[in-house]
């Protein structure tokens, strides 16, 4: 069974940064693709983005030009790098793995914790 342990989350002034980590274990790291999520208060969770096995990625226009997805297969790891965020950035950030398919529809059966993010203006 997958196991998702995110991590790097904090209290940032508008214009900071962040480096979120996510450790991903019980899954063929290597061959999937990974995406990082967010849920803010009182809205669904949606995808901010995804990084391939190929290491492409696709973001969503949120975010684009602001934030970058890495992953280190050595690791079995993902990370999000949060660059000029906003307080529209708060939210509670997770990840997951699958196939590109999967991770836009988003209907995994399991998620990690996720990581606390809030941006103060």
């Amino acid at each position: 069974q997958v196991q998702l342990v995110e991590s790097g989350g904090g209290v940032v002034q508008a214009g900071g940064s962040l480096r979120l980590s996510c450790q991903v274990s019980g899954f063929i790291f290597e061959i999937a693709s990974a995406g990082w999520y967010r849920q803010a208060p009182g809205k669904q969770r949606e995808l901010v983005g995804y990084i391939r096995a190929d290491d492409t990625t696709m973001y969503a226009d949120s975010v684009k030009g602001r934030f970058t997805i890495s992953r280190d297969n050595v690791w079995n790891s993902a990370y999000l790098q949060m660059n000029d965020l906003k307080p529209e950035d708060t939210a509670v950030y997770y990840c997951n793995v699958g196939s590109e398919r999967i991770l836009i529809g988003g209907n995994f059966a399991s998620w990690g914790q996720g990581t606390q993010v809030a941006v103060s203006s």
